[in-house]
């Protein structure tokens, strides 16, 4: 208390004015005026990535008539799940500044493994050999044992399950098969995550290594020149080519479309009721109207029938959106809600100062090459369903590069420490909408792999010029 000019004891106003800016909501013109200065700081977030997305699409829609067909975005879709969901996996990776060049040919190794065990009736001490199976099986133990040494339990629990399906031989299933391929991806991240958390070596020099060698054992396994048919089972066909029927596709949209405007709705209108910063109501209510209005406009189209042929109908949202849109729900709940997401965050803004906060570094960084390896061999699932089979090169070529550029390219910093896993979904867009018109303008691969290359430099540029203009500001 004061004293003021007639001598009564004034009220102290200091302690509660300086916390003002944590309870003070920001008009419309605040909030755009701000977001104008962040993006001025070097802040660009994923905004380089939407302008090029807009401006590919409204290319390549003026250059070919099939561009814009409900046919080509429904394949647009299932091209682009596998890179997108790769790149899921990257981002948790990126966000501490590492690198893992064994992403794509880790995801190989998977889906090799998923394959021989469908085709091979689930007898995998023939499809291996004596010699193979048994270094399988203890690779499989190793990688539990590495987990359970930094108290990774997913790493420890997912590796024993599929040491069990080897052992017991468990007869064909596509929910199996499927479950092996998450086994033996968990198994390799705890591998990689070890050597670089506990052991000390560069992930550049140890994720360069294991792209060697997981190539060759995808090689090893398939075999020269060989192929291995999944079309047989329907279920794995249909994860990348099959669609939801009309009732299902609705009941997607209102679960996706009516999920997003319910959380975010919930969290602006539950801050404004404890009196914390919430960005303006209109703007919010802007945002999620348009998130609803494009989601019921694309379930509309996508429930159309887009058969060529008269006499077939196809028709329905493809499975591959509900599987990316759970992915993203989860991975982003992880990052953004719960106390692990935000040492991730710690760890790649300096990770000195999250030790010293008492953040468990080296399980940090052992954690998030799990994750990557894991989510890897789910996107292995998905593009191995898109083809039809696993070959030797599965995993291995341009898989790798599409998918970090595809998280980098949306946004995701290469120094660690920013990045969303929106990102991978934005960046996979563009890959994949350069990838789907380019070849629909006939050019060739050579000129694909050309301009997605200037694509991940630019983005690689913005993303240095952006930090650059951060620190000066």
């Amino acid at each position: 208390m004061t004293d003021t000019p007639t001598g009564e004891k004034a009220p102290e106003t200091g302690a509660i004015s300086d916390f003002g800016i944590d309870t003070t909501s920001k008009s419309a013109g605040e909030a755009l005026r701000e977001y104008v200065a962040k993006v001025r700081g070097g802040d660009f977030g994923s905004l380089p990535a939407l302008l090029g997305l807009l401006v590919l699409v409204i290319f390549f829609s003026s250059q070919s008539d099939t561009f814009l067909t409900l046919g080509n975005i429904a394949n647009l879709l299932a091209q682009g799940a596998g890179i997108v969901i790769i790149a899921m996996g990257l981002v948790f990776v990126l966000l501490l500044g590492e690198i893992d060049l064994s992403a794509g040919t880790a995801s190989g190794v998977a889906a090799s493994v998923m394959a021989l065990h469908l085709v091979q009736n689930g007898n995998m001490l023939t499809a291996f050999g004596d010699t193979v199976f048994y270094i399988v099986l203890v690779f499989l133990v190793l990688a539990a044992v590495l987990s359970a040494l930094l108290r990774i339990w997913p790493g420890v629990v997912l590796p024993v399950v599929g040491l069990v399906i080897l052992l017991l031989g468990v007869p064909p299933n596509a929910w199996i098969e499927m479950l092996l391929a998450l086994c033996i991806g968990t198994a390799i991240g705890s591998l990689t995550g070890y050597l670089v958390a506990k052991v000390g070596i560069p992930s550049f020099v140890v994720t360069l290594a294991l792209f060697l060698a997981w190539g060759g054992v995808v090689l090893q396994f398939i075999g020269q020149g060989g192929t291995l048919p999944i079309r047989n089972s329907e279920v794995l066909f249909k994860v990348a080519n099959g669609n939801l029927g009309t009732t299902s596709s609705w009941i997607l949209f209102l679960i996706a479309a009516g999920g997003y405007a319910a959380v975010v709705l919930n969290r602006h209108f539950g801050r404004l009721r404890k009196g914390l910063v919430a960005q303006p109501t209109p703007l919010v209510l802007i945002k999620v109207g348009l998130v609803v209005v494009l989601s019921a406009v694309a379930t509309l189209l996508l429930t159309q029938n887009r058969a060529v042929n008269p006499t077939v109908t196809i028709l329905g949202v493809p499975y591959v959106v509900p599987i990316v849109l759970a992915l993203l729900t989860l991975g982003t709940f992880v990052l953004d809600r719960t106390q692990y997401g935000r040492h991730i965050y710690a760890v790649g803004g300096n990770a000195e100062a999250a030790r010293r906060a008492g953040i468990n570094v080296p399980k940090i960084r052992m954690s998030v090459f799990v994750i990557c390896s894991s989510v890897a061999a789910l996107g292995a699932i998905v593009y191995s369903s898109k083809v039809g089979s696993v070959a030797p090169s599965s995993g291995g070529g341009n898989t790798l590069l599409f998918a970090v550029g595809a998280a980098v390219i949306g946004g995701t910093s290469l120094f660690g420490g920013k990045g969303r896993l929106r990102d991978a979904v934005i960046g996979g867009a563009v890959i994949a909408i350069i990838e789907n018109g380019l070849g629909l303008l006939k050019q060739e691969a050579a000129v694909v792999s050309i301009v997605t290359g200037l694509v991940l430099l630019l983005a690689a540029s913005v993303d240095a010029l952006s930090r650059r203009r951060s620190a000066a500001s």
